[in-house]
């Protein structure tokens, strides 16, 4: 019942903000549009010159994990010089062109009603740990002086256990130190006089 009260007024604020705001929101739209659009056609320009340059080779049979590590770090170096630092200048833009003419009383509404939605803890966080897995994994190839190795010289064994051993050292290395926090709360905690 409170869920279905809370619902509704957040429909609400969302029709009075599209109500009395529409181009913004229609320049907001068009400017993700450019973006998404920008970021596939930088991809694509960038694909043709890495093999072009010989940055990384045509058959991905050739490809190693040095060429991998390079190939996406020029791209993202690329998207952030092409479409991420024009982004950046576009949302400053519509804060400060849009949202501060907003006035005070208006926006204070807006985010009681929670017009760009409720943070959820739960679902907030947890692509760190992927990404920290795949640096691990890259420093073991590394170690292991599979680097330069082309991709199709792997064993499938390899790439599984290589991954493994990876998310092992990460779980050993945060898993310890909360194992360790964790004991002390818990015996902190039982310590505690009801």
């Amino acid at each position: 019942m409170i869920a279905d009260i809370e619902s509704k007024k957040d429909e609400k604020v969302w029709k009075k903000f599209l109500r009395n705001h529409w181009r913004l929101c229609g320049i907001f739209i068009v400017l993700v549009a450019l973006a998404i659009i920008g970021a596939i056609y930088v991809f694509l320009w960038f694909v043709g010159d890495a093999q072009l340059t010989g940055l990384v080779p045509a058959s991905l049979g050739s490809w190693s994990m040095g060429y991998l590590v390079t190939f996406l770090l020029h791209l993202l170096f690329w998207e952030i010089i092409f479409v991420g630092i024009p982004v950046l200048i576009a949302m400053v833009l519509i804060y400060a062109l849009g949202w501060k003419k907003i006035p005070d009383e208006e926006r204070k509404e807006y985010k009681r009603g929670h017009l760009f939605g409720k943070r959820n803890k739960r679902s907030e966080g947890g692509e760190g740990i992927s990404f920290l897995i795949f640096i691990v994994f890259c420093i073991k190839v590394y170690l292991d002086g599979e680097w330069g190795v082309p991709f199709a010289t792997w064993k499938f064994d390899y790439l599984v256990y290589s991954w493994l051993w990876a998310l092992i050292w990460v779980l050993v290395i945060f898993g310890i130190p909360i194992l360790i926090g964790g004991t002390w709360w818990l015996r902190h905690e039982m310590k505690k006089v009801p």
